[in-house]
């Protein structure tokens, strides 16, 4: 159990978060306190049970809107498969992966849902799971941590 902040952090409607472990900085992200869990966008992804590791997920990212191009690669263990209700009310299965995130000050492992998230405006929804405890959010708000 990662130690919990004294005072929560303030955050806006939308923010930049890094992926540490994955060497991946500047994201763009929706705080969604709508949403339980989070969700990670992909273009694809592959599952494999591989030996000794369990079943991993290869993982392609395109978290740059404005460069769908720019393709990330991931490969990372996935906890389990989980059944989600999707924007549009849908009932879809999921891998679950978990990493850590940085968040302004903040740095903690959370776990992502992956799904495909082309027509969305944002690769990656933070929800009520991983803001619990250490975020504020003032929907009035945006890009606090930037200023």
């Amino acid at each position: 159990m990662e130690p919990r902040n004294p005072r929560p952090l303030l955050i806006g409607w939308k923010e930049y978060v890094d992926f540490p472990e994955w060497g991946i900085r500047h994201v763009k992200i929706k705080i969604d306190t709508g949403a339980r869990t989070s969700a990670l966008g992909v273009v694809s992804y592959d599952l494999r049970q591989e030996e000794g590791q369990g079943l991993m997920a290869e993982l392609r990212l395109a978290l740059r809107r404005r460069h769908p191009e720019q393709l990330v690669v991931v490969r990372t263990p996935v906890l389990r498969m989980v059944v989600v209700s999707n924007s549009g009310g849908m009932k879809e299965e999921r891998p679950l992966v978990e990493t850590r995130l940085r968040l302004g000050g903040v740095t903690k492992t959370v776990a992502l849902t992956v799904t495909n998230r082309a027509a969305m405006l944002f690769p990656v929804i933070l929800g009520r799971r991983a803001l619990a405890g250490d975020f504020l959010v003032d929907v009035s708000q945006k890009y606090l941590l930037r200023k």
